[in-house]
């Protein structure tokens, strides 16, 4: 969750989950209100950024609040996943406020097949 020192630096971190599923690792962001085009996610390695601006535009430009819970403005929120995942072929939808990326596991790697080597007889 967000906390007063991210708010009172002007960024907020949103709800998150994380969870491992048979085909791969799912990450659910809770962004209710947002637009997909005020999103934007980059991927270096095994991290993966995702930041975003919400917009306060429903309420009076002088208010007294009672109770304020929601936040609003710029926020970042950097995930370093685990190996055995492959980033390079997430895809991310954003839905009724949430916001999902899968990310599949990593493909297993060729085992290097058995070659035999000739052997010269050593004459020139």
């Amino acid at each position: 969750m967000g906390g007063s020192e991210s708010i009172a630096n002007g960024h907020w971190t949103p709800n998150t989950d994380i969870y491992a599923a048979e085909t791969g690792l799912v990450i659910k962001i809770e962004l209710a209100g947002m637009r997909s085009e005020n999103l934007e996610i980059t991927v270096e390695g095994n991290r993966l950024r995702i930041y975003g601006d919400r917009p306060d535009g429903c309420r009076a430009h002088k208010c007294n609040f009672q109770r304020m819970e929601i936040n609003y403005g710029p926020f970042e929120n950097i995930l370093e996943l685990p190996p055995g995942y492959d980033l390079s072929q997430a895809k991310a939808a954003y839905l009724n406020g949430f916001l999902r990326i899968d990310v599949p596991v990593a493909a297993p790697k060729p085992q290097a097949k058995s070659t035999r080597l000739p052997i010269a007889d050593g004459k020139k």
